[in-house]
């Protein structure tokens, strides 16, 4: 856990040095503790005097807890728009919306690492075939969620169909009116 706890600090000063502006940002908040909290995990970060981040520490109170659901990192690869909708932010709110703002327009230019080890035309082209292997990966997902939500409706007895619930609700009513006017029968003897 702890190699994870580096980890992230590092790959996100990865991205912050390809970004001045995003290091320009940051600068501001120089010293200033973050806490990002993903389930069970704990991760404290400190900006520092260059606009990038170091581990921080859980000794000192963390001037913005951004608080992730359990189901980040799916979401991260899914819907990473998602992730920003659902973080819950709260301390200072300068500091919260800086982060806010580097963490949502940040982006790794990932055919510009390839090309360092791999050379620029299989670079792109392995960036090429990454993106139509998530196109295909993620309409792969929404295939098989929804034709699992129709097996669930339709051909098990997982989930009452839409079609039955409607029928129910129609004799439901039907049974109302017919008490209804019985009731009425029976106050007029």
């Amino acid at each position: 856990m702890s190699a994870l706890l580096r980890l992230v600090p590092a790959a996100l000063n990865h991205l912050l040095l390809a970004e001045s502006w995003a290091q320009e940002r940051l600068r501001s908040h120089a010293g200033s503790h973050a806490l990002i909290q993903a389930g069970p995990l704990d991760l404290h970060l400190l900006v520092d005097n260059d606009g990038l981040f170091q581990a921080g520490s859980a000794e000192h109170s963390p001037a913005v807890t951004i608080s992730l659901p359990l189901d980040t990192p799916i979401r991260f690869l899914t819907d990473r728009k998602s992730v920003f909708q659902a973080a819950k932010l709260s301390g200072s709110a300068d500091f919260a919306e800086t982060l806010a703002f580097v963490f949502r327009n940040l982006r790794w230019d990932v055919e510009a690492d390839l090309a360092h080890y791999v050379g620029d035309i299989p670079a792109r082209r392995l960036e090429m075939a990454r993106h139509t292997l998530s196109r295909q990966g993620r309409e792969s997902f929404t295939r098989l969620f929804t034709n699992l939500a129709e097996y669930a409706s339709e051909d098990s007895d997982w989930i009452v169909p839409r079609r039955e619930l409607e029928a129910f609700g129609r004799q439901v009513d039907v049974l109302r009116d017919d008490l209804a006017r019985l009731e009425k029968r029976l106050a007029r003897l």
